[in-house]
């Protein structure tokens, strides 16, 4: 038997038991309830059931406690021996004692059958779990010893294991000493070689090195001459087209005074000439008749020129006042000289 089988037979006892205790007690307090209330007062009737629930309570502390200390494999003493008895009689004396003074005797043998059962039970399920409690402490050692005989085997096998990993160990390790001698071995040959290699790669670059900076000086040396004779020519050329700049400037400079001078010159002859021309309208006196348009505008402007009056203007012209307005007006704006025109003519 396992131990699961062990724990269903457990149960099993367990729930047959409180089952026939809770039947015991609920048919204790529905027949010694009556009992109770005959023989006691009136006003103490409602008191009748504690009695049968005391007995019953004290009946399921005893089944309680009995089936721990049988779990357990312990043993209460004489004590738990006498309350269970003393339990199981009280609890069949109240049953019976209503039939028995009555003097019925089926009574008493129908009465009696729970709480018999309930003594027979509990001393019968007390024995289950002693036993169940022994078997399963033989179980439990019986596994233990089986468990102790599978580690010792495990602990064989793993020694012998580790023995032969030790040696396995032992002889890689010797392997990998000499392997690693042998690769120690190459490895300095190699490193000798490569070290000649390196020597010689950098006695060639340093070689390289030196000629590529004697290359690099000698064309660092060109390009500095060339720059140098770069910026002479530059030098000289910037000093020519100054030159040239300056000669060109003082060309143009007088070349602008001669054209100033002899504009100004051009100037002063057209005014001399304009004046002798409008000295010479002036000096002509009044029209006595209307003079030519094209005179009269060239007399009228030589008026306006002179800042001679508009009516002064027309008694030189021979022209009316309000044409020759007209002109002072298009002489002082020139833009609207157009439309004056238009009207004077009209």
């Amino acid at each position: 038997m396992n131990g699961v089988q062990i724990r269903s037979a457990e149960r099993a006892l367990s729930v047959g038991t409180w089952l026939i205790v809770a039947g015991a007690m609920l048919y204790s307090i529905l027949t010694v309830t009556p009992l109770a209330a005959e023989h006691t007062p009136d006003e103490w009737d409602w008191t009748a059931p504690i009695l049968p629930l005391v007995v019953d309570a004290a009946v399921v502390i005893v089944v309680r406690l009995d089936a721990v200390l049988a779990r357990l494999g312990g043993h209460g003493g004489r004590w738990p021996v006498v309350l269970r008895w003393m339990t199981g009689g009280m609890t069949l004396a109240l049953n019976v004692a209503d039939s028995a003074l009555a003097k019925d005797l089926v009574g008493v043998a129908v009465h009696a059958v729970a709480p018999l059962l309930l003594i027979v039970t509990a001393e019968t399920g007390l024995a289950y779990r002693r036993a169940i409690a022994a078997a399963v402490t033989a179980l439990e050692e019986r596994q233990k010893a089986e468990r102790e005989a599978r580690r010792q085997a495990a602990r064989e096998e793993r020694e012998a294991a580790e023995r032969r990993a030790r040696e396995e160990r032992e002889h890689a390790a010797l392997l990998a000493r000499e392997q690693r001698d042998h690769e120690a071995r190459l490895a300095r040959e190699q490193a000798e070689r490569e070290e000649r290699a390196r020597r010689e790669e950098r006695e060639q670059a340093a070689a390289r090195e030196r000629a590529e900076r004697e290359a690099r000086e000698r064309a660092e040396r060109e390009r500095e001459q060339q720059r140098k004779e770069r910026e002479r020519r530059e030098r000289e050329e910037s000093e020519r087209r100054e030159r040239e700049r300056a000669e060109r400037e003082r060309r143009e400079h007088a070349a602008r005074v001669e054209q100033a001078e002899r504009e100004r010159r051009e100037r002063a002859e057209r005014e001399e000439r304009a004046e002798r021309e409008r000295a010479a309208l002036l000096a002509a006196g009044p029209a006595t008749e209307k003079l030519p348009e094209g005179r009269a505008h060239a007399v009228v402007r030589a008026a306006f020129d002179a800042g001679m009056p508009v009516r002064a203007a027309a008694e030189l012209c021979g022209w009316s006042v309000g044409w020759v307005s007209a002109r002072y007006a298009e002489h002082r704006n020139p833009g609207t000289g157009g439309a004056e025109l238009a009207i004077a003519s009209n």
